[in-house]
Formats: C-alpha cells, structure tokens, sequence
C-alpha cells in the first residue's frame, strides 16, 4: 500500500497516532523492514551507521514492556502540566493530546510490533553536550525517517520514552547489550484507521526564527 504522497505532504502530515492505531489489523515484517531500510539512508555522524534496530512481536515480551511503560505513564501523567498563555494553540490541544496519550498507555500490547531504535554507545552522566547532540544525532534522522516511511504506507506510530526509566531491564528482557546500546525511544507500530491526517496547529516560523540575536525576528 502506498499513498502517494509529495514529500511536503509526508513531512507536513506525519503525526503522533495514538487512538487512530488498528490494533485489529495485522502488519506484514516486509513492511516494517521496508521502512527501517529507508531509515537506514538517513545521514549519520562520521559516517558511522552505528544503529539497530529491535522490533517485538512477541505478545508476552510486549505486555511486559507496556507494563513498564504503564507504570512510568502513570508517574508522569501525576506531575503538573505545563501551563501556556491565553490564546497559545497548544493550550488549545492538552486535553486530547493527554487523552490519546492514556489511551495509548493502556493499549500498548495490543499492537502489532513495537520498534525500539538502539544506537551504539551509552550516554552517560557528564558526556559533554557536544558529545550528546552527535550520537543522538547519529539516529533521530533515521528514526524520523522511519516515521515518514510508515506514513507513506499508511502505517502509524508515536515517538514515546516513557519506558526508559526501565531501559536496563527492558535490555535484559529482549537481550540488548545493555552497556553497547542506548535505546531512543519506543515505536508501537500498526496501520491507521483512515489515512487523512492533516496539518497541525503550528507558531509560525516567523515567531520563533532569530536573526543573527536572539529576539531579533
């Protein structure tokens, strides 16, 4: 299945799916790996390629990470949200977006394949900021690039975290060298119900880009 979309319409139209997932509906590995072969293109640093890529079929290895995952969700959805001015378009979307975002949490083992992108090395306390930003960057062109290929075919996901608080166990679970690899998030996959996702309620660019000094707009 392929939508045909342009590539501003990929890029604009890619969005977080939570409740818009089909649980029901089965996904094909050749998909997945159809898509994890485009991210393979995206760029790295120094030319490194030093990702893998863990995808979890298997039903009692998936409840055990939405378990884990549930458990961080509960934690975090029990601290304040951020407050936003009058008028600000992401106030406008909270409580959707903590609505999907439970609804997610609650369903996590119910979809076809969770991915879990693994880049070598491990970020540890006091890693210098520029050391931080290469080795992330070095997988989060190829995890989004990821994202983009699913859309495409009409496939959804949500880059989620929340399961990290328990990345060491969650390593031992699937056998991930835990002291080699850093995970860069968790991706339920599943195909959408319906594929007419459309632009989002953005600031303009014209609000938020510096010229030269910071507050120069």
């Amino acid at each position: 299945m392929r939508l045909g979309l342009s590539a501003d319409e990929v890029l604009t139209t890619t969005r977080s799916v939570r409740k818009r997932l089909d649980f029901d509906r089965p996904v094909e590995r050749s998909e997945v790996l159809e898509c994890i072969d485009i991210a393979l293109q995206a760029p790295t640093g120094s030319n490194s390629q030093g990702w893998q890529w863990m995808v979890v079929e298997d039903a009692d290895k998936k409840q055990a990470i939405a378990d884990a995952y549930a458990k961080n969700f509960d934690w975090y959805a029990a601290q304040p949200g951020r407050s936003y001015d009058d008028g600000d378009t992401r106030a406008e979307r909270m409580d959707l977006v903590r609505d999907s975002a439970t609804y997610l949490s609650e369903n996590f083992h119910r979809a076809p394949y969770l991915v879990i992108p693994l880049i070598e090395g491990r970020l540890g306390e006091g890693l210098p900021t520029f050391a931080q930003a290469s080795q992330w960057g070095s997988i989060l062109p190829a995890v989004w690039s990821f994202m983009l290929a699913l859309r495409e075919r009409g496939l959804g996901s949500a880059w989620t975290t929340l399961h990290l608080p328990d990345e060491e166990a969650v390593a031992e679970l699937l056998g991930i060298p835990f002291d080699r690899y850093t995970q860069a998030g968790l991706f339920p996959v599943a195909y959408t119900k319906g594929t007419d996702f459309k632009l989002a309620k953005r600031i303009p660019a014209a609000e938020l880009t510096h010229w030269d000094t910071f507050g120069q707009h």
